[in-house]
């Protein structure tokens, strides 16, 4: 397996070939990315023992290479972005990379929270109506996600001088990484629950279909 870039919540092997490393964890059998970055595969010094898969954390990069390599957000781009604020028709998301279905060998990805506030920081908005591919009366912002969470999300619109206009509809959009009222971390359990995995108490969000 060669490396490849992940998102958090991003299935990326299996408990019957592969050893969870650093930047990941179990969810079943699966083994998924905890963290944004590039998988890495160790093999181990006993041909009969499994390899190991981790995902780096990527040393903070330097301004000039931010400038050179940061992608700009479009119509259609897919956005990981983490939610900031919770109203009751939308919700405000700061973006924090602009994740690519096929990245170059040489390409970083560069979170913009690497950005200072001065420089550049992509803000965006998320209606009601774009939480579901089959949005109604019943489908609230508080119910699909929280302050905090990361979320999957398309660009579909460049909005305003201030904010991009995004949506999750759509199975492959949604939260990818949440905690819990309690503070914990939660695994999904349907396309509409988490659960945390210290009490295992659930609570509703409109969660990614993993990848």
């Amino acid at each position: 397996m060669t490396s490849v870039a992940c998102v958090p919540g991003q299935i990326l092997s299996n408990t019957s070939t592969h050893v969870p490393g650093p930047g990941t964890h179990v969810y079943e059998t699966n083994i998924l990315a905890s963290i944004l970055g590039h998988t890495l595969i160790t093999s181990s010094r006993d041909k009969k023992s499994k390899a190991t898969i981790s995902v780096p954390r990527e040393s903070t990069p330097t301004l000039t290479s931010i400038n050179n390599n940061v992608v700009l957000p479009k119509v259609g781009s897919t956005v990981l972005c983490r939610v900031t604020r919770i109203r009751q028709r939308e919700l405000n998301a700061s973006i924090l990379t602009v994740v690519s279905s096929a990245p170059a060998p040489d390409t970083e990805i560069i979170p913009y929270t690497h950005l200072t506030t001065d420089d550049l920081q992509f803000q965006a908005i998320l209606r009601r109506e774009d939480i579901r591919t089959h949005s109604d009366v019943t489908t609230t912002i508080a119910s699909s996600y929280r302050v905090g969470d990361i979320i999957l999300a398309s660009v579909i619109s460049l909005g305003d001088e201030r904010n991009y206009y995004i949506s999750t509809a759509g199975n492959e959009f949604g939260v990818v990484v949440a905690t819990s009222e309690g503070r914990n971390a939660m695994v999904p359990m349907s396309w509409k629950e988490m659960r945390d995995v210290v009490t295992g108490k659930g609570e509703s969000r409109k969660v990614a279909k993993p990848s």
